[in-house]
């Protein structure tokens, strides 16, 4: 097939801890993340074999897009497991940019997995984690697709059952987060610790009250110092009678939890012409 489409998810932090800094510059982290329904589209285009790949991003929200991790995943499979075959690849973004939602690594990880396939490079997804993991921290979870305790610099996971069927509000200001940058003023502050077990728990005995108070991420503070609205946002989800309300990833995304999807409808009604909105599920 000289064309095809493959689907590239969003994911939300439940909890983050950054746990230590490698030698190398790697953070070590402890994540528990959730896969969403929210997703951006890759169309794939065969190419001539003597021409180069060429990746295409149709968002402009952040500027002229120059890079997109999908160029670099597709050079570390070919270093890898070598191919002849050049790809045209055209992604329709809808999880914005600099959010905490994973879109790149998503792109990153779903390229990955979609020429893995096509080309019957025979990369099992042990394999294809050892190739995407140096990529990004988000990478190996896309890889699997479930949610998951992600840990080391997100090699290590563990799969995690969830016991409600959630719904989630996705709010985010104007402002994105540079990861690099919030990381950066992560390793100038000493970071709290949020109780991994306790968030797991909450989740697999479908027990909100628990999760409420358990939900957490050590990134949220470094973030909030960069882009100040992240803090006004959950304060006003919080408001609204939300109770499941944290910043995903690096932000500045702030999402809401909940199994009324009609309430998250109706907050998402009351502030969608302030901040960029969406509402979507957990898949599990």
């Amino acid at each position: 097939m000289r064309k095809f489409v493959v689907r590239c998810p969003a994911k939300i932090n439940i909890c983050l801890n950054v746990v230590g800094k490698q030698d190398d510059g790697y953070h070590q982290l402890d994540m528990v993340i959730l896969p969403l329904a929210m997703h951006d589209s890759m169309l794939f285009e065969r190419l001539k074999k003597d021409e180069d790949n060429f990746v295409t991003v149709d968002d402009y929200s952040m500027g002229p897009i120059t890079y997109n991790l999908a160029s670099k995943a597709i050079q570390v499979l070919k270093e890898e497991k070598p191919f002849d075959d050049s790809f045209r690849v055209t992604i329709h973004k809808v999880i914005p940019m600099q959010s905490g939602l994973g879109g790149g690594s998503s792109n990153a990880a779903s390229t990955l997995v979609a020429l893995n396939d096509r080309l019957k490079l025979g990369c099992d997804q042990e394999e294809l984690i050892k190739i995407g993991k140096n990529l990004g921290a988000d990478i190996p979870f896309f890889i699997m697709g479930k949610p998951a305790r992600c840990r080391g610099i997100g090699e290590q996971l563990d799969f995690i059952n969830i016991k409600n069927d959630y719904y989630v509000l996705i709010v985010k200001p104007n402002e994105g987060c540079s990861t690099k940058g919030v990381y950066e003023v992560s390793d100038q502050m000493e970071l709290p610790v949020g109780n991994v077990e306790n968030v797991i728990e909450a989740l697999e005995k479908g027990d909100d009250e628990l999760l409420a108070k358990s939900i957490f991420n050590a990134l949220e503070k470094p973030a909030i110092s960069l882009v100040p609205e992240i803090a006004v946002i959950k304060q006003r989800l919080f408001d609204e009678g939300l109770k499941i309300v944290q910043m995903t990833g690096s932000g500045s995304a702030v999402f809401a939890l909940s199994t009324d999807k009609k309430a998250l409808l109706n907050v998402a009604k009351k502030i969608e012409d302030k901040y960029l909105v969406e509402v979507t599920k957990v898949l599990k």
